[in-house]
């Protein structure tokens, strides 16, 4: 009787098993229907966060300040009652992201012993640590380019060393410039441009500082950073580096010329004689920061990662007035979150996507992408090759007024620049459900706004990660107070998040990765 008890109870166990699998199996069997999920993401929901998310409460979401602790808090609420869990652990939803409030470090600088003036004769430029200078192995570069077809540096070795060049670019007998052979501007001889082209050069060769010749920028910026110094203002937030950073110097031509008396009237390379001798005080302060993280683990690959991002901050406080930044990026940012509830709900009903999902909100986006920077090149989560893509939403609530007559749109940035297939599913998604005209004006390569570069986004593109930027166009309330959750389109925004779940839905399930087929070096 024992044993046929327990055979009894043993079959009615396995039955009961049996059939309890067998139905969540023939349930996952057959393909979810997304937009059960996608309807969830509404208008009266994205309304309510937003008014939240944008309200003055909120005192504009300054990074580093009260208004933006506040925004973090809330995101990590919103993830904790959606019961969406964190990539770190427990209940940490805070990538801490080390950034400096930089401001004009106290400099005193001496060339073979002899004074010169600081804002008149030089000025020490970005960040700059607290050090004693001792400058002996001086290296003159000429114009201090490094292109294809002409460059200062080859043969020249400034590993370690100081390097000299001047402002400006060769040009043939015909008047053309020598790197492009044409009259027209390069990044090599055009204003804050060829400064940043200039530094990139002396750093990608090993130097470590540069001390670049430019009279007119001289003359131009040493009085505003004169007076920066002496009200105590703080300037630019940057993202504090684990490497020492290259030091880096605007001079003038009094003080080029005390270190290299010919630096006018020659471009040929040389190893100089002179030395600079003084000290660097950085009156700089560190500011807290982080990025908010959400995680959900996929079903089938779970080490294939789908980002979606946007970007947490926005302007602050100017002159007593609150910049909400509704649409930029109240939208994105709120966007995400009911695109990880819309994940959410599909997971709680046996549908969890095969791939996993992280939902990004990135510090310091205005500042100069700093929070998605220091995700990638400082401490991604998850490894960068694992990184399937970044569907990166900012500024998707408003309507371009260039585009008034045709509301149903929104402007696509990225999505051909690195994966055909990324492209082409996006394509897809949007004829399948959406039905938004896909306007892509601002992903020409030429497009002199250069929007590819200036959100989230492009930390993980330079990476070789397929991207897609969703965004509305500026507008006249763009960075200024009046960016208010009354000025959104709720509908709008209802429709452009459900493209981006759609999206996302496709790539986190499909069987096969998405190929990159247009891989590009960092520029």
């Amino acid at each position: 009787m024992k044993t046929a008890l327990n055979f009894l109870g043993i079959a009615l166990l396995l039955f009961s098993c049996g059939s309890s699998n067998n139905s969540k199996q023939v349930k996952n069997k057959v393909p979810a229907d997304p937009t059960v999920y996608g309807n969830t993401i509404t208008s009266e929901e994205l309304k309510e966060l937003l008014y939240t998310y944008a309200s003055d409460e909120f005192e504009g979401r300054e990074t580093g300040e009260p208004g933006q602790k506040k925004a973090v808090n809330f995101l990590k609420e919103n993830y904790m009652s959606l019961e969406i869990s964190s990539p770190l652990s427990g209940d940490d939803y805070f990538q801490e992201v080390p950034l400096t409030r930089q401001k004009a470090p106290m400099v005193s600088l001496k060339v073979n012993g002899v004074d010169f003036e600081y804002f008149t004769d030089y000025l020490v430029l970005g960040s700059a640590e607290t050090q004693d200078i001792n400058f002996k192995e001086i290296v003159y570069a000429g114009y201090g380019i490094d292109a294809e077809n002409y460059s200062d540096y080859k043969n020249l070795d400034v590993q370690g060393k100081v390097v000299l060049i001047k402002s400006g670019e060769p040009t043939d007998d015909a008047g053309n410039f020598v790197t492009t052979g044409t009259t027209e501007a390069t990044k090599w001889s055009t204003g804050r441009t060829s400064l940043l082209s200039k530094r990139d050069a002396a750093k990608s060769h090993g130097a470590k500082a540069l001390l670049f010749l430019n009279d007119d920028m001289i003359a131009q910026y040493g009085p505003y950073y004169k007076n920066a110094a002496e009200s105590g203002a703080a300037g630019r937030i940057s993202l504090k580096s684990n490497e020492p950073e290259m030091l880096f110097v605007m001079i003038g031509q009094k003080f080029g010329q005390a270190i290299y008396p010919e630096v006018m009237t020659t471009d040929a390379p040389k190893a100089l004689e002179s030395s600079i001798s003084g000290k660097i005080t950085s009156q700089s302060d560190e500011v807290s920061s982080e990025n908010v993280v959400a995680f959900l683990k996929g079903s089938e690959k779970p080490d294939e990662i789908v980002v979606i991002s946007a970007h947490l901050d926005h302007e602050g406080i100017k002159d007593g007035q609150v910049y909400n930044g509704a649409d930029d990026d109240g939208s994105g940012t709120v966007a995400i979150l009911e695109i990880a509830e819309a994940f959410k709900a599909a997971a709680d009903d046996g549908y969890t996507p095969k791939r996993s999902l992280l939902f990004l909100h990135v510090t310091g986006e205005e500042k100069g992408l700093l929070g998605s920077r220091h995700y990638t090149d400082n401490d991604p989560i998850f490894p960068l090759e694992n990184t399937v893509a970044d569907l990166n939403i900012d500024m998707i609530g408003r309507i371009d007024p260039k585009r008034e007559g045709d509301r149903n749109y929104v402007y696509l940035i990225g999505s051909d620049k690195l994966s055909t297939e990324l492209h082409n599913l996006s394509e897809e998604v949007n004829t399948k459900y959406t039905n938004i005209t896909l306007d892509y004006t601002y992903n020409d390569d030429n497009d002199p706004n250069r929007f590819y570069y200036r959100s989230d986004h492009y930390n993980f593109a330079k990476n070789n990660i397929p991207v897609i930027f969703y965004f509305n166009g500026t507008h006249d309330d763009y960075h200024q107070p009046g960016d208010t959750p009354d000025k959104i389109e709720y509908d709008l925004l209802e429709n452009r998040t459900r493209l981006v779940f759609y999206t996302a839905w496709e790539i986190a399930n499909r069987e096969a990765r998405l190929v990159v087929d247009k891989a590009t070096e960092e520029e």
